[in-house]
């Protein structure tokens, strides 16, 4: 746009914008060009300005339980860059963020820039499954960013995939949505008006920790019958078969095991009872399922869905809800972390802050 565009959109008065335009220019962030297909008039061309895409991009990383994910975002939003790497579960910091800089070394394709817009920093996803080093939230975010070399900002993996699937995925032009994960944690996030949910203390979307199964297993938060405890990725191997792992199950499904498909149906009309019933509060345009187990596909998804719209009220005068797969997969935490930075859905980005 031309910098009048600009200003009849935003409102800024000529003088305002035309400081903050050309502090941006300056900066290498916007570009200002003059196209040869404009009609030549009289007096000076008017210059149009655009982001620029060689200025950087906005970093995103996902540190779990044993591996690191990284997800780079140009500066026009044009282009997500995928790298991951993985560790043992037990590997100290040091050894985290020694992986994340050489996968950010790979993203580059050179020596590692890990503050790619100098004071926009970078946004990391920590699951609660990953140790803190009885470190407190601030405290971890010094020494990620020490490590790291530029400031942090600290988020929780299945919020931020919701942010992303609503951006870039399943949700992608949708501004309310509800997103559930179903991995070896179960949580979720909302997005609601476009901007991700956070809460008083930055802590919403515990949705594992909803009441599931009143006379249920004990919670590792403290109580009884959790979501968590019934459709977590743990909870459904344990209640199929001792030791086994995803890929038996999925065999086990495919060739029509009925113990296999009664632990996965009975995870999924668990998650869809929740679903419904946030998705009546809430008013969600879409609800979206990732994780570990919807890779599942079919067995898992079709129950789950059933029940969500069978505890659903529909009205005249609104469609009837989605629900979706999740499409971005194993990234999504850290798409979502680096969309934090590049998305206006959420502003603030101070060290401490976690979203």
């Amino acid at each position: 746009m031309t910098r009048g565009e600009l200003g009849a959109r935003c409102g800024l008065s000529r003088t305002t914008l035309y400081k903050v335009a050309g502090r941006l220019v300056d900066s290498g962030l916007v570009i200002a060009t003059v196209s040869d297909a404009e009609p030549r008039r009289p007096g000076r061309p008017a210059e149009k300005l655009a982001l620029n895409p060689a200025a950087g991009r906005h970093l995103g990383i996902d540190f779990g339980r044993c591996h690191v994910r990284l997800a780079a975002i140009t500066v026009a939003g044009d282009e997500i860059s995928t790298v991951g790497g993985t560790h043992s579960p037990a590997a100290p910091w040091s050894e985290r963020i020694a992986v994340a800089r050489l996968l950010a070394a790979r993203l580059a394709g050179a020596v590692p820039r890990l503050g790619l817009l100098g004071d926009v920093g970078v946004s990391v996803a920590v699951p609660a499954t990953v140790p803190f080093a009885g470190q407190d939230e601030r405290a971890l975010a010094d020494m990620l960013g020490r490590g790291l070399g530029a400031r942090v900002r600290l988020g929780d993996g299945p919020r931020l995939a919701a942010l992303a699937e609503t951006v870039w995925g399943a949700a992608k032009g949708l501004t309310d949505v509800l997103y559930l994960e179903l991995s070896e944690r179960v949580g979720g996030g909302l997005v609601t008006g476009g901007v991700l949910h956070r809460s008083a203390h930055g802590r919403s979307g515990a949705f594992g920790h909803i009441l599931a199964e009143p006379a249920g297993a004990p919670c590792s938060c403290g109580g009884r019958g959790c979501l968590q405890t019934v459709a977590s990725t743990t909870a459904v191997l344990e209640a199929f078969r001792v030791a086994a792992d995803l890929p038996q199950l999925a065999a086990a499904l495919s060739a029509g095991e009925e113990a296999a498909h009664a632990v996965v149906r009975r995870a999924a009309i668990h998650a869809g009872r929740v679903l419904a019933g946030l998705a009546k509060a809430l008013g969600p345009s879409m609800v979206v399922v990732g994780g570990e187990l919807v890779t599942l596909g079919p067995p898992l998804m079709k129950p789950l869905e059933n029940e969500v719209r069978a505890n659903v009220v529909t009205y005249r005068s609104s469609p009837q809800m989605p629900v979706r797969r999740a499409e971005l997969g194993d990234f999504a935490a850290a798409v979502g972390a680096a969309s934090l930075l590049w998305s206006p859905s959420d502003a603030a980005s101070t060290q401490s802050a976690r979203a």
